[in-house]
């Protein structure tokens, strides 16, 4: 059950990413690209926050799975020539950086507890 409701957070969270990672935000001279920031950052925190609250691989990839998937099938032109990630460096950052975050959570390994000073 953990794993399907996992795989749904990660799809939630590739739909929500994918629309808000092009929002940014102009300071003066300066473009900051603030969707592209929070959306990597939610990312990293659902897949850590996951891993370090289940422990279970299994979850983990299931939920790095919806995620990518979903940004695979929304980066897809549509039939009327619409794309939702357009080609460029916030592009290319939201398909690799999720990706990269998933590799680095799913093969990190198990740190063992504290045992007790008895």
């Amino acid at each position: 059950m953990a794993g399907l409701l996992a795989f749904v957070v990660g799809v939630a969270f590739g739909v929500l990413g994918t629309i808000a990672h092009q929002a940014t935000i102009v300071l003066g001279p300066v473009t900051i690209p603030i969707g592209l920031v929070l959306a990597l950052a939610g990312v990293t925190a659902l897949l850590a926050g996951l891993r370090l609250v289940v422990g279970d691989r299994l979850v983990v990839l299931l939920a790095a799975i919806g995620l990518l998937g979903t940004i695979f099938l929304l980066s897809l032109r549509s039939e009327g020539g619409s794309v939702l990630v357009p080609q460029g460096l916030p592009g290319t950052l939201w398909t690799v950086g999720p990706t990269l975050v998933a590799t680095i959570v799913l093969a990190w390994p198990r740190i063992p507890g504290r045992r007790g000073t008895a």
